[in-house]
């Protein structure tokens, strides 16, 4: 197999109130971080008033290696790594859809954000919910999880 080299540009950077690894909550939580994007992108910021949510993709700079198979703290039996959202992986790519509560010039304030300060952001989407909401999708094993956050 042929392995392709890929190239990131790191877009800005998350300043969070999750200091450490182990402050940050799983799956985010009501807290205020700040995501400033670097000046270079900031006119790729126009129009996003008009949305409340948005998808961040980031790169978990200290994530530690990874393992295929994965015990979660919901779950005694271990799981494959891809369909668990353990931040150690191949590609330590985080994602979260949080809430866009203010935009100011380069900043975005947003809420239900996992991410710890220093964080780099390699890109933003918006949510769109005719598009991003999916009727009867089917989550494996974690449908018999009742999530406590």
């Amino acid at each position: 197999m042929k392995k392709i080299p890929v190239e990131l540009q790191v877009i800005g950077i998350i300043h969070s109130p999750y200091k450490t690894r182990e402050q940050a909550p799983r799956q985010g939580k009501d807290d205020v971080s700040e995501i400033e994007i670097y000046k270079e992108y900031e006119k790729g910021l126009k129009n996003i008033e008009g949305y409340s949510h948005l998808h961040l993709f980031y790169w978990l700079h200290e994530s530690k290696g990874h393992r295929l198979l994965v015990q979660t703290p919901w779950a005694e039996e271990r799981h494959g790594l891809f369909v668990t959202r353990s931040p150690h992986r191949p590609n330590p790519l985080g994602y979260s859809v949080v809430k866009l509560i203010e935009k100011s010039n380069n900043i975005l304030k947003v809420k239900g954000l996992d991410a710890i300060e220093g964080t780099p952001l390699i890109d933003i989407k918006p949510y769109i919910k005719k598009i991003d909401r999916i009727e009867n999708a089917i989550s494996g094993w974690s449908e018999k999880i009742d999530f406590k956050f």
